[in-house]
This record gives C-alpha cells, sequence and structure tokens, in this order.
C-alpha cells in the first residue's frame, strides 16, 4: 500500500542520492519506512546537463515528483528542504507528512534574492575557473559546518568522496537555477501549508534554529526539534537522533 512510509528523501546541494548513506537508508526500512532516494538536477547522476533550464525550479519539481509513489512522505535537507517545500506548497495532496532538515523557505525580499543571487553566480563561476576539489575544501571549511569536525572520520571522507564525484558544470547550474537566491520565497504561502510538518535543526546552527522558530508559529501544522550538540548536517552528525525523529514522525 501507498503511504506516508515509503518517504521520498532530496538531498542538499553538493550531494546525491547517496549521501544519506546505508545507516539512515536501512533504519529507515527497519522502521517500515523504506525510503525513495533520488539526484537532484547537477547533481550524483544527473550532474550534466543540456541546457539551463534543466537546472530550474520546475525541473527539480519534476524529478521529486517523478521519484515517488505519491501520496506519500517526503523528506529535505538544506536545498532538498527548500525544494521539498516548494513541492508541498504546489501539491499538498501529495504529501502525508512532511520532514524538513535545517531548510528555509527562501529570501523574503526581492532586494535580498537579488544580493544572493549574485553571491552565488560569483561562487558558480569559482566552481567553473577552480574546479569541484577546490570548491569543495572551500566548501568544508565554512562555519556552518564547522560542526562536522565531530562527526565519524569514515562518514566525512566518504561524504568527502561523493561531493567530488559531482561536476562543475553540474554545480555551478544547480547554484545559478536552483540556490536561495534563484527561487522565490514562501514564507507568506507558509499558512496554508497544512501538511504536517517535522521541522529538525541542529542547536550548533543558530541561523537555522532561528529559522524553524519562525516557521514553526507560521505553518498550521509543525513541530520543531532541536538536537543538542549538532550543527546544520544532523543527518550526518547524529543519525541516531535523525532516525529516532525522522522514522516516528513519518510513522506515527
Amino acid at each position: 500500500m501507498i503511504s506516508t512510509c515509503y518517504p521520498v528523501l532530496v538531498h542538499g546541494f553538493t550531494g546525491s542520492s547517496h549521501s544519506w548513506g546505508e545507516r539512515l537508508v536501512d533504519g529507515l526500512a527497519s522502521a517500515g519506512c523504506p525510503p525513495v532516494l533520488l539526484d537532484l538536477p547537477g547533481h550524483g547522476r544527473n550532474k550534466t546537463a543540456q541546457h539551463a533550464k534543466q537546472f530550474s525550479l520546475g525541473s527539480a519539481l519534476s524529478a521529486v515528483e517523478n521519484a515517488g509513489q505519491w501520496p506519500a512522505g517526503l523528506v529535505g535537507y538544506s536545498m532538498g528542504g527548500r525544494l521539498a517545500l516548494h513541492f508541498a506548497a504546489k501539491h499538498p495532496d501529495a504529501v502525508r507528512r512532511l520532514v524538513l532538515e535545517s531548510a528555509s523557505p527562501g529570501l523574503a525580499s526581492e532586494a535580498e534574492r537579488r544580493l544572493r543571487q549574485e553571491s552565488d553566480d560569483e561562487l558558480a563561476r569559482s566552481i567553473e575557473l577552480d574546479g569541484v576539489e577546490a570548491f569543495i575544501d572551500r566548501w568544508q571549511r565554512l562555519p556552518l559546518f564547522e560542526s562536522q569536525s565531530g562527526a565519524d572520520e569514515i562518514v566525512r571522507s566518504r561524504l568527502r568522496a561523493l561531493r567530488l564525484e559531482n561536476s562543475e558544470e553540474g554545480l555551478a547550474g544547480a547554484l545559478r537555477g536552483l540556490g536561495t537566491g534563484a527561487l522565490p520565497s514562501l514564507w507568506d504561502a507558509l499558512p496554508a501549508i497544512h501538511v504536517p510538518t517535522l521541522l529538525l535543526v541542529g542547536a550548533l546552527d543558530p541561523k537555522f534554529v532561528s529559522i524553524g522558530e519562525r516557521m514553526a508559529e507560521a505553518l498550521p501544522d509543525a513541530r520543531l526539534v532541536v538536537v543538542p550538540g549538532t550543527g546544520h548536517a544532523v543527518h550526518l552528525e547524529r543519525p541516531d537522533a535523525w532516525l529516532e525523529a525522522v522514522s516516528g514522525f513519518l510513522s506515527s
């Protein structure tokens, strides 16, 4: 039977369908929620594109729609969470339960989005100029990911190797077409999204704790879980806590 517990998992920027790892995939399956995985435009098996239109909100939402057997649960991390929220807003009857890990509805003002687009375009050019490895080295040193230094070394090495499998074209295209500045804001739309929602954030990620608190107030049916001792990538840094929260929410 098609249900919440065949959730579609949507990875973040620089990730892929393999980024979740066997521990989380097997853990969800053992809890009765075998997940469905996909690669967003510019990532994993979709790391190359024939034209810029493939790096668009419409293309990304089509990838999510084609991956699932709806209605179902939907789980998104960071950029994937932003796209999952757009999917839930567009297809409210398709999503039984929504999990947003370290995700945002976007930037509220046109001025903010324009500045972010300029910043993302500059970053995209640096990827094209310097290559994926140099970019990933800089990306992993961002303060946003500082707390990941405490994660399992094998897991971190595997994640870096997966990130390096992406292409300059793919990552640059995803930044330009799917970055925070490229997508419309959903802040004003939140009160109309009635899907039961779990907002999952790390206590060491104050920016997204604040965003999560604001989202929890705006969404009609949302619960915020702040995981102690972890940062932006809760699923990487505290996989057991992630599994407990997500599997419990999806199967309840």
